[in-house]
C-alpha cells in the first residue's frame, strides 16, 4: 500500500485572516512545493522542501487545538498527490475544511465538504495563463473567488474575468497587494464600478497580532 503521506512546510494555530471566514480561529496545514512563481508571493519559503508528515501524524498535531476550523493551503496544495487523502481525513474527522488553491490544477475529486479558495491570477502576478477554465463547472456555491490585485489593468482583468465567466453571484474578494496598491485606491475603482466583489486585505493576524 502507498504512504499516505505529505511535504509539510508548517502547521499553526491562529486567526483566519483571509476569506469569508475571516476572523475565526482556525489550525493552518501549509504545504511544500508549488507549480508557480508568482511576483508578489509572500511565503516563498513554502516552495523548498518541509518535513513529511503521515496523514495520521497530520491530524494528530491538529488536534491540539480547540479549534474546528482547518484551512489547507501552501504553496499549492494540489501539487502533491495525496492532497485529496488528506481532504478527505479531515473531512470525515468533523473539521469545517478550507482549500486555498491557484486553479491552475484540476479541482475534481473534492470531498463534498470542502470549501475551494480559489486565486484566480491576474496579469501582474506573472501567471495569467496559469488558471484552468475547466475548474468553473466544478465550482458548488460555498466556493470562493480571489484575484489579487496590483495595478488598474489587474482590476479590470478581474471585472472581465466574472462578467465574461457569469460569476457576479459568487462570493468574490479582491486584495490589494499593498506594497504596489494602496487599498483606498482599489477601494475608489470598486465604489465607481459598484464591482461586484468584496475589498479584503491579505492579512496575516498572526504575525499582526504577534500570535506565534
Amino acid at each position: 500500500m502507498a504512504t499516505l503521506s505529505l511535504d509539510v512546510c508548517e502547521i499553526f494555530y491562529s486567526l483566519q485572516g483571509e476569506s469569508s471566514f475571516a476572523g475565526r480561529p482556525c489550525v493552518f496545514i501549509r504545504l511544500s512545493g508549488c507549480n508557480l512563481r508568482c511576483s508578489y508571493c509572500d511565503t516563498r519559503y513554502a516552495w523548498a522542501p518541509g518535513t513529511r508528515m503521515e496523514i495520521g501524524e497530520i491530524i494528530a498535531e491538529i488536534q491540539k487545538y480547540p479549534a474546528q476550523l482547518v484551512e489547507v493551503t501552501g504553496g499549492e496544495p494540489l501539487w502533491q498527490e495525496k492532497t485529496l487523502d488528506l481532504l478527505k481525513a479531515l473531512c470525515e474527522a468533523g473539521y469545517t475544511c478550507l482549500l486555498e488553491t491557484n486553479g491552475s490544477l484540476w479541482l475534481e475529486e473534492m470531498p463534498d465538504g470542502v470549501v475551494r479558495i480559489i486565486d484566480v491570477k491576474c496579469p501582474g502576478s506573472g501567471c495569467a495563463d496559469s488558471f484552468m477554465k475547466w475548474n468553473l463547472k466544478q465550482l458548488k456555491p460555498r466556493d470562493e473567488l480571489k484575484f489579487v490585485i496590483t495595478a488598474y489593468w489587474d482590476y479590470r482583468f478581474a471585472l472581465d474575468f466574472i462578467t465574461a465567466n457569469s460569476l457576479e453571484d459568487r462570493i468574490i474578494h479582491f486584495s490589494p497587494v499593498t506594497s504596489v496598491l494602496k487599498p483606498e485606491i482599489l477601494a475608489r475603482w470598486m465604489l465607481a464600478d459598484g464591482a461586484p466583489a468584496r475589498l479584503q486585505l491579505q492579512l496575516q493576524l498572526h504575525k499582526i497580532l504577534d500570535l506565534r
